[in-house]
């Protein structure tokens, strides 16, 4: 990652007046770049400004006529920039959808619960009560044979 990417302009800071007073002084400073000049204009009618180009600009002017560089920052805030979203993998797209179809779905059915016949939900198999009734019945009635013969 290189640090001079102007699509990464590092740290950031809001300009305050004590610093575009400083860069208004240094936009018609010529003992400085007529580059470093123009980005001191340029900068001074900014909010917010890269802290790597201002302190570029007061490493270069003269030592007696910049402010310290701790009143210069004073009253200044950092400002923070938001990434850009994710992207969203496919398998997770699918699945949104999928989560997003079955809350549609469920939500119909809550719409349209009370002019829906009801399911039954009786099962095909019989319980495991049924089963115990069962063979009570099918014991009692061989004791039953039994006895009789």
């Amino acid at each position: 990652m290189s640090s001079d990417d102007p699509n990464q302009p590092g740290l950031v800071i809001t300009v305050t007046e004590s610093i575009r007073l400083f860069l208004l002084a240094a936009s018609n400073d010529r003992r400085l770049s007529e580059e470093l000049r123009e980005l001191a204009l340029t900068l001074s009618s900014a909010a917010n400004a890269p802290y790597k180009q201002i302190r570029s600009i007061w490493m270069e002017s003269a030592f007696d006529t910049r402010p310290e560089l701790i009143s210069l920052f004073s009253g200044s805030n950092f400002v923070f920039t938001s990434p850009k979203p994710r992207e969203k993998s496919e398998e997770l797209k699918e699945r949104l959808r999928k989560l997003k179809e079955l809350a549609e779905r469920k939500e119909y059915q809550e719409l349209v619960k009370d002019i829906t016949p009801k399911k039954d939900l009786n099962e095909p198999f019989s319980t495991y009560k049924d089963q115990i009734g069962f063979e009570f019945c099918w014991r009692y009635s061989w004791i039953g044979f039994w006895h009789a013969s």
